[in-house]
């Protein structure tokens, strides 16, 4: 299994993200509260480059004790990357399409040795 240089740790600050290319692997590795994850840049919608647009908390609804609508909030723990081309949203810590849960985008591995950043293709 090949790697990948991704960044050096230093340079690669939370919540920043780096696209990486090997071969015809397109990956969107992203630094989130000091943990790393790697997906291919490739929307399951029409294979947009999904890695690449916002990254921004989930919007949910707040419901009252009187199961009214209340309002929107930005979520607490979900974070989402939205593709830029017709905005599928995917949850930053799974992959998985935040709209429905049965579809994922395809996960790598990634590994730190040392200060560098590695994603295992």
């Amino acid at each position: 299994m090949a790697e990948v240089f991704v960044a050096k740790a230093a340079e690669f600050p939370d919540g920043e993200r780096r696209i990486v290319e090997h071969g015809a692997h397109n990956i969107g590795v992203f630094n989130w509260q000091g943990r790393y994850y790697a997906y291919a840049n490739m929307c399951l919608h029409q294979g947009g480059p999904a890695c690449e647009g916002l990254i921004m908390h989930k919007v949910e609804d707040v419901i009252g004790a009187d199961k009214t609508w209340q309002g929107q909030k930005f979520s607490d723990t979900q974070v989402n990357f939205v593709c830029p081309w017709h905005g599928y949203e995917y949850d930053i810590k799974t992959g998985e399409c935040a709209a429905d849960r049965r579809l994922k985008l395809k996960s790598y591995k990634v590994v730190q040795r040392g200060d560098e950043i590695f994603v295992a293709v």
